[in-house]
């Protein structure tokens, strides 16, 4: 007993026994014999008998140990919470009608060398639920319900895309030339070719590449890398859904993002209406459609437009409380009223339509309104989820933006980008009418469960280094 094996056989699972004798009667020996194994959560003893809880990836089971059948009984007894170890025996039902398994036969695969937080409780210190990941996943029955949820929105994207004609594709995390997004990039150091390379912000002008190349709808799911502040919204690493769609544009990806994320809910809930912060959203497509200018007048009661003097655009900055730099157009200047005034205000699912071209260094020009682009982002509980455009597809507006992006980063704009040639190449060759669509999985994960902070979503969020303990 005292020996740990290399491997144990396992014939069943705590969830699928309570399926298969859900309606066993109490007292009830069955004659099946099973060898489950997990964690020992919980243990009391009674006279000559001790009963478990055992916890396997499925759920929990009570083990049933007599004192005159189970070998090496008083260990058995003495056995640590959180204990690893294997049980053999008959499944029955105790008199109270408990689902057990007889302990005939046990072993012990792992000891717990550290005691596991009080039972009823889990974990009441945020920070240690988090650096614990693996403390937190045993004794929280919500962090566990959380990760799954995670795995059907992965699983589920996957299979709703497949279904629309979509390939799957891998593109670099290593990028020589940091773009897709404006933000600022990790750097690391490649020593054989003696290079910088950035981790990358954004797959999407790998994408758009394999658009030129002939892939007339494709999809990535991974990792993104913004050298940025943490929050309950933000992580320095998250996962993001980057589809791009030949022959179409913006609207199309509207029609694509609030189907996704509807079904998405609809499958894995059973409901579209999901409740977070204490109140009820409804996901069910169609979305409300407004225009950043709407939606800007409506709240601070003044028309904001692009092709307004900078000074009396200024002003109103001033006025409603937004500071702002003197190199900044108005385009950015009417985002920062918007974003102060308007996009914490937008509890149901919102596209907010038509952003200023200034701060869309990637989208096609509006087809009707000057100064402004094709580009929308989609708002939920005051939060962005999706950020959309139609495509730019010129080479040589492209390259004129890149360069526009470019002098920014020169003046002390460590977010802006940079000129991209290889890219500007890719669209010499010609890109169709493309819409293209990205999708924080976190938030929407967050959606789903109800978690108002984004390292709940996350298995291993960035952290501060712990003091004095352990690093990594």
């Amino acid at each position: 007993m005292s020996e740990i094996p290399y491997r144990y056989e396992k014939t069943a699972h705590a969830g699928e026994l309570h399926a298969r004798h859900a309606a066993l009667e109490p007292g009830t020996e069955t004659g099946e014999v099973v060898a489950v194994a997990g964690r020992l959560m919980l243990r009391r003893e009674q006279g000559k008998l001790t009963f478990g809880t055992l916890q396997d990836g499925t759920g929990r089971i009570q083990l049933f140990a007599r004192a005159n059948s189970t070998p090496d009984y008083e260990r058995f007894s003495s056995l640590s919470l959180g204990d690893w170890i294997g049980v053999r025996g008959e499944v029955m039902t105790t008199r109270k009608g408990e689902l057990s398994v007889a302990v005939d036969e046990w072993t012990v695969l792992a000891e717990a060398k550290r005691q596991f937080p009080d039972k009823w409780h889990g974990i009441s210190d945020p920070d240690v639920r988090f650096r614990q990941r693996y403390v937190d996943l045993w004794v929280t029955e919500e962090a566990r319900r959380v990760f799954d949820v995670r795995h059907q929105v992965m699983r589920g994207i996957r299979t709703f895309l497949d279904g629309r004609g979509f390939v799957e594709v891998e593109t670099p995390l290593l990028h020589p030339i940091p773009g897709g997004a404006t933000a600022r990039p990790f750097v690391t150091h490649h020593n054989t070719l003696d290079v910088d390379l950035y981790l990358r912000i954004a797959p999407e002008l790998y994408l758009k590449r394999l658009v030129v190349g002939g892939m007339e709808r494709v999809f990535e799911l991974g990792r993104v890398f913004r050298n940025e502040g943490m929050s309950t919204r933000h992580n320095p690493e998250f996962t993001m859904l980057e589809a791009y769609q030949a022959y179409a544009d913006w609207t199309d990806m509207m029609e694509l993002t609030e189907s996704l994320v509807s079904t998405l809910a609809q499958e894995i809930l059973g409901t579209t209406v999901v409740q977070w912060d204490g109140k009820d959203v409804d996901l069910a497509a169609p979305w409300r459609r407004a225009t950043m200018t709407e939606l800007l007048e409506d709240a601070i009661g003044v028309r904001v437009d692009v092709r307004m003097p900078i000074d009396d655009v200024r002003a109103i900055c001033h006025e409603h409380g937004v500071t702002y730099k003197d190199d900044w157009g108005t385009g950015k200047l009417m985002l920062e009223l918007y974003e102060k005034h308007v996009e914490a205000t937008l509890w149901e699912p919102t596209f907010v339509c038509g952003y200023p071209q200034e701060v869309s260094p990637l989208s096609r020009v509006d087809r009707e309104m000057p100064g402004m682009v094709e580009r929308f982002e989609a708002i939920v509980t005051g939060r962005e989820i999706a950020n959309a455009f139609s495509e730019l597809n010129d080479p040589v507006d492209q390259r004129a933006r890149f360069e526009e992006q470019a002098a920014a980063k020169e003046a002390g704009d460590d977010e802006a980008m940079s000129v991209d040639d290889d890219y500007v190449r890719a669209l010499e060759y010609g890109l169709p009418p493309t819409g293209g669509m990205g999708l924080g999985i976190d938030r929407v994960v967050q959606l789903l469960t109800g978690t108002t902070t984004i390292k709940d979503v996350i298995l291993f969020p960035t952290l501060r280094p712990e003091a004095g303990g352990p690093t990594g």
